[in-house]
Protein backbone atom coordinates (compact mmCIF):
# COMPACT_ATOMS: atom_id res chain seq x y z
CA UNK A 1 0.00 0.00 0.00
CA UNK A 2 1.00 3.52 -0.84
CA UNK A 3 2.42 5.65 1.87
CA UNK A 4 0.94 9.66 1.66
CA UNK A 5 4.11 12.32 2.75
CA UNK A 6 2.31 14.43 5.68
CA UNK A 7 -0.33 16.66 4.64
CA UNK A 8 1.46 20.26 3.13
CA UNK A 9 -1.23 21.51 1.21
CA UNK A 10 -4.68 24.06 2.12
CA UNK A 11 -7.65 22.39 3.40
CA UNK A 12 -9.39 22.89 0.32
CA UNK A 13 -7.08 20.40 -1.55
CA UNK A 14 -8.81 17.10 -1.77
CA UNK A 15 -6.63 14.02 0.17
CA UNK A 16 -5.83 11.08 -1.73
CA UNK A 17 -7.02 7.89 -0.24
CA UNK A 18 -4.69 6.48 1.30
CA UNK A 19 -6.61 3.23 3.20
CA UNK A 20 -9.54 1.47 1.85
CA UNK A 21 -12.51 -0.24 3.32
CA UNK A 22 -11.08 -2.61 5.89
CA UNK A 23 -12.82 -6.02 6.67
CA UNK A 24 -14.05 -6.56 10.12
CA UNK A 25 -11.38 -7.49 12.60
CA UNK A 26 -12.55 -10.84 14.84
CA UNK A 27 -11.92 -12.99 17.60
CA UNK A 28 -10.32 -15.81 15.48
CA UNK A 29 -12.93 -17.93 17.44
CA UNK A 30 -10.96 -17.02 21.10
CA UNK A 31 -13.56 -15.71 23.95
CA UNK A 32 -12.81 -12.51 23.80
CA UNK A 33 -11.81 -9.86 20.90
CA UNK A 34 -8.37 -9.07 19.79
CA UNK A 35 -6.30 -6.39 21.97
CA UNK A 36 -3.28 -6.43 19.27
CA UNK A 37 -2.96 -6.09 15.82
CA UNK A 38 -4.30 -9.57 14.58
CA UNK A 39 -6.12 -9.04 11.31
CA UNK A 40 -8.90 -11.69 10.98
CA UNK A 41 -10.54 -10.98 7.33
CA UNK A 42 -14.64 -11.79 8.17
CA UNK A 43 -17.49 -10.69 7.91
CA UNK A 44 -18.76 -7.41 10.54
CA UNK A 45 -21.75 -9.64 11.58
CA UNK A 46 -19.26 -11.90 13.16
CA UNK A 47 -18.49 -8.73 15.70
CA UNK A 48 -22.33 -7.37 15.90
CA UNK A 49 -24.92 -8.89 13.84
CA UNK A 50 -26.08 -5.34 12.72
CA UNK A 51 -23.38 -3.79 12.21
CA UNK A 52 -23.04 -2.12 8.62
CA UNK A 53 -19.68 -0.42 7.38
CA UNK A 54 -20.57 0.84 3.83
CA UNK A 55 -18.82 0.39 0.89
CA UNK A 56 -18.49 3.47 -0.68
CA UNK A 57 -14.98 5.23 -1.48
CA UNK A 58 -16.29 8.44 -0.18
CA UNK A 59 -16.44 7.05 3.33
CA UNK A 60 -13.12 5.46 3.05
CA UNK A 61 -11.67 8.95 2.01
CA UNK A 62 -12.80 10.94 4.47
CA UNK A 63 -11.70 8.25 7.08
CA UNK A 64 -8.55 8.57 5.69
CA UNK A 65 -8.63 12.47 6.13
CA UNK A 66 -9.31 11.86 9.49
CA UNK A 67 -7.15 9.52 10.28
CA UNK A 68 -4.03 11.68 9.11
CA UNK A 69 -2.28 13.02 12.19
CA UNK A 70 -1.52 16.34 9.71
CA UNK A 71 -5.41 17.22 9.70
CA UNK A 72 -5.75 21.00 10.89
CA UNK A 73 -8.58 21.07 13.35
CA UNK A 74 -11.01 22.62 10.49
CA UNK A 75 -10.37 19.89 7.95
CA UNK A 76 -10.72 17.40 10.64
CA UNK A 77 -14.07 18.30 11.66
CA UNK A 78 -14.99 18.71 7.94
CA UNK A 79 -14.02 15.39 7.52
CA UNK A 80 -16.38 13.61 10.57
CA UNK A 81 -18.89 15.93 9.15
CA UNK A 82 -18.78 14.63 5.33
CA UNK A 83 -18.56 10.62 7.66
CA UNK A 84 -21.63 11.91 9.36
CA UNK A 85 -23.95 12.91 6.32
CA UNK A 86 -22.54 9.51 4.45
CA UNK A 87 -23.57 7.50 7.24
CA UNK A 88 -26.48 9.27 8.58
CA UNK A 89 -27.68 8.41 4.81
CA UNK A 90 -27.33 4.66 4.88
CA UNK A 91 -28.81 4.58 8.59
CA UNK A 92 -31.73 6.02 7.29
CA UNK A 93 -32.42 4.55 4.42
CA UNK A 94 -35.09 2.34 5.03
CA UNK A 95 -35.90 3.64 8.70
CA UNK A 96 -37.56 7.12 7.89
CA UNK A 97 -41.44 7.27 8.16
CA UNK A 98 -43.43 8.36 5.18
CA UNK A 99 -46.38 9.88 3.74
CA UNK A 100 -47.75 9.61 0.75
CA UNK A 101 -49.77 12.25 -1.35
CA UNK A 102 -49.84 14.46 -4.37
CA UNK A 103 -48.81 17.96 -5.67
CA UNK A 104 -49.10 19.96 -8.16
CA UNK A 105 -46.33 20.14 -10.22
CA UNK A 106 -45.99 23.42 -13.58
CA UNK A 107 -47.43 20.41 -16.05
CA UNK A 108 -50.12 18.26 -14.09
CA UNK A 109 -50.46 16.58 -10.64
CA UNK A 110 -47.72 13.90 -9.46
CA UNK A 111 -48.07 11.27 -6.41
CA UNK A 112 -45.48 11.77 -3.81
CA UNK A 113 -43.60 10.78 -0.87
CA UNK A 114 -42.74 12.89 2.18
CA UNK A 115 -41.06 11.99 5.52
CA UNK A 116 -43.58 12.56 7.52
CA UNK A 117 -43.89 15.59 9.78
CA UNK A 118 -44.91 13.79 12.78
CA UNK A 119 -42.82 11.53 13.58
CA UNK A 120 -39.31 13.63 13.92
CA UNK A 121 -36.02 10.98 14.64
CA UNK A 122 -34.81 11.92 17.84
CA UNK A 123 -30.99 12.57 17.55
CA UNK A 124 -29.10 12.46 20.35
CA UNK A 125 -25.09 13.66 20.11
CA UNK A 126 -22.88 12.53 22.87
CA UNK A 127 -20.41 15.71 23.65
CA UNK A 128 -18.73 16.93 22.42
CA UNK A 129 -17.25 15.33 19.51
CA UNK A 130 -20.49 13.67 18.67
CA UNK A 131 -22.06 17.02 17.21
CA UNK A 132 -19.10 17.05 14.55
CA UNK A 133 -20.98 14.09 13.05
CA UNK A 134 -24.26 16.04 12.58
CA UNK A 135 -22.95 19.68 11.14
CA UNK A 136 -23.63 18.65 7.64
CA UNK A 137 -26.57 16.29 8.35
CA UNK A 138 -28.91 18.96 8.96
CA UNK A 139 -30.87 18.51 5.47
CA UNK A 140 -31.35 14.80 5.70
CA UNK A 141 -33.29 14.53 8.26
CA UNK A 142 -36.19 17.40 7.12
CA UNK A 143 -37.95 16.14 10.54
CA UNK A 144 -35.77 15.97 13.54
CA UNK A 145 -34.94 16.80 17.25
CA UNK A 146 -32.10 16.85 19.60
CA UNK A 147 -31.36 15.83 22.65
CA UNK A 148 -27.82 16.12 23.89
CA UNK A 149 -25.67 14.20 26.92
CA UNK A 150 -22.03 15.08 27.38
CA UNK A 151 -20.00 12.35 29.46
CA UNK A 152 -16.56 12.66 30.45
CA UNK A 153 -14.30 9.73 30.67
CA UNK A 154 -11.75 9.03 33.51
CA UNK A 155 -8.27 8.66 31.72
CA UNK A 156 -6.85 5.87 34.11
CA UNK A 157 -10.23 3.95 35.10
CA UNK A 158 -11.69 4.72 31.39
CA UNK A 159 -14.63 4.82 33.67
CA UNK A 160 -17.07 7.53 32.15
CA UNK A 161 -19.88 9.75 34.35
CA UNK A 162 -22.28 12.24 32.69
CA UNK A 163 -22.08 15.79 33.36
CA UNK A 164 -25.09 16.94 30.67
CA UNK A 165 -28.30 15.10 30.45
CA UNK A 166 -31.02 16.96 28.10
CA UNK A 167 -32.91 14.03 27.75
CA UNK A 168 -36.99 13.85 27.91
CA UNK A 169 -38.31 12.39 30.51
CA UNK A 170 -39.95 9.21 27.90
CA UNK A 171 -39.61 7.72 24.96
CA UNK A 172 -41.96 5.47 23.21
CA UNK A 173 -40.90 2.23 21.58
CA UNK A 174 -42.12 3.85 18.45
CA UNK A 175 -39.60 6.11 18.41
CA UNK A 176 -36.63 6.36 15.71
CA UNK A 177 -33.39 7.34 17.96
CA UNK A 178 -30.27 8.44 16.04
CA UNK A 179 -27.22 8.49 18.64
CA UNK A 180 -23.89 10.21 17.33
CA UNK A 181 -20.04 9.45 18.65
CA UNK A 182 -17.19 9.43 16.20
CA UNK A 183 -15.38 6.88 18.74
CA UNK A 184 -16.54 3.43 19.73
CA UNK A 185 -13.88 2.24 21.40
CA UNK A 186 -14.38 -0.32 24.59
CA UNK A 187 -18.15 0.84 24.24
CA UNK A 188 -18.62 1.99 28.27
CA UNK A 189 -19.82 5.39 27.54
CA UNK A 190 -21.82 3.86 24.37
CA UNK A 191 -23.37 1.34 27.29
CA UNK A 192 -25.02 4.05 29.61
CA UNK A 193 -26.63 5.92 26.98
CA UNK A 194 -27.98 3.44 25.00
CA UNK A 195 -29.10 2.00 28.50
CA UNK A 196 -30.53 5.36 29.35
CA UNK A 197 -32.60 5.52 26.33
CA UNK A 198 -34.39 2.15 27.18
CA UNK A 199 -34.57 3.06 30.77
CA UNK A 200 -37.02 5.64 29.36
CA UNK A 201 -39.18 3.61 27.27
CA UNK A 202 -36.47 3.37 24.04
CA UNK A 203 -36.75 0.38 21.91
CA UNK A 204 -33.24 -1.06 21.78
CA UNK A 205 -34.42 -2.15 17.89
CA UNK A 206 -35.51 1.30 17.12
CA UNK A 207 -32.29 3.18 17.87
CA UNK A 208 -29.58 3.31 15.63
CA UNK A 209 -25.88 4.42 16.15
CA UNK A 210 -23.57 6.57 13.90
CA UNK A 211 -19.60 6.31 14.56
CA UNK A 212 -16.75 6.80 12.41
CA UNK A 213 -14.33 4.42 13.54
CA UNK A 214 -15.28 0.92 16.17
CA UNK A 215 -13.44 -1.06 17.66
CA UNK A 216 -14.26 -4.94 18.63
CA UNK A 217 -14.18 -4.32 22.08
CA UNK A 218 -17.23 -2.30 21.94
CA UNK A 219 -19.27 -4.19 19.28
CA UNK A 220 -19.15 -6.98 21.52
CA UNK A 221 -20.29 -5.24 24.45
CA UNK A 222 -23.26 -3.37 22.34
CA UNK A 223 -24.25 -6.71 20.90
CA UNK A 224 -24.60 -9.00 24.01
CA UNK A 225 -26.12 -6.08 25.80
CA UNK A 226 -28.88 -4.83 23.08
CA UNK A 227 -30.79 -7.01 20.95
CA UNK A 228 -31.31 -5.05 18.06
CA UNK A 229 -29.38 -2.59 18.05
CA UNK A 230 -28.05 -0.81 14.62
CA UNK A 231 -24.65 0.81 14.15
CA UNK A 232 -23.25 2.15 11.22
CA UNK A 233 -19.56 2.86 10.64
CA UNK A 234 -17.06 4.00 8.70
CA UNK A 235 -14.27 1.65 9.49
CA UNK A 236 -13.58 -0.92 12.27
CA UNK A 237 -10.36 -1.00 13.35
CA UNK A 238 -8.52 -4.46 15.75
CA UNK A 239 -7.21 -2.98 18.60
CA UNK A 240 -7.75 -0.54 21.92
CA UNK A 241 -4.96 0.28 23.87
CA UNK A 242 -4.27 0.29 27.63
CA UNK A 243 -5.47 4.00 27.32
CA UNK A 244 -8.93 3.24 26.10
CA UNK A 245 -7.52 4.33 22.44
CA UNK A 246 -8.26 2.62 18.95
CA UNK A 247 -5.51 1.76 17.48
CA UNK A 248 -4.69 3.15 14.75
CA UNK A 249 -7.74 5.16 15.09
CA UNK A 250 -7.38 8.52 14.47
CA UNK A 251 -6.91 10.44 18.40
CA UNK A 252 -8.54 12.04 20.63
CA UNK A 253 -12.00 13.19 18.53
CA UNK A 254 -12.85 15.81 20.53
CA UNK A 255 -9.70 17.55 20.76
CA UNK A 256 -9.01 17.21 17.51
CA UNK A 257 -11.87 18.79 16.20
CA UNK A 258 -11.80 21.50 18.62
CA UNK A 259 -8.41 22.74 18.86
CA UNK A 260 -8.54 21.74 22.84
Amino acid sequence: MQTFAPLTASPSVVLPVVCSLTQAFVSCGHSQPPTTGVHCPESPHALHPQVFVPPHPLVSHWVAVARNAASPPPMFRAALAELGRLLIYEATRDWLPTLEGSVATPCGTAEVTFIDPGQPVKVVPILRAGLTLLESAATLLPSSQTFHVGYRRDEETLVATPYLNKLPASFTPEDRILVTDPMLATGGTMRQVIQDLVDRGAAPGMIRIVSAVCAPPALKLLADKFVGLKIYTGIIDAEVNEQGFIIPGLGDAGDRAFGT
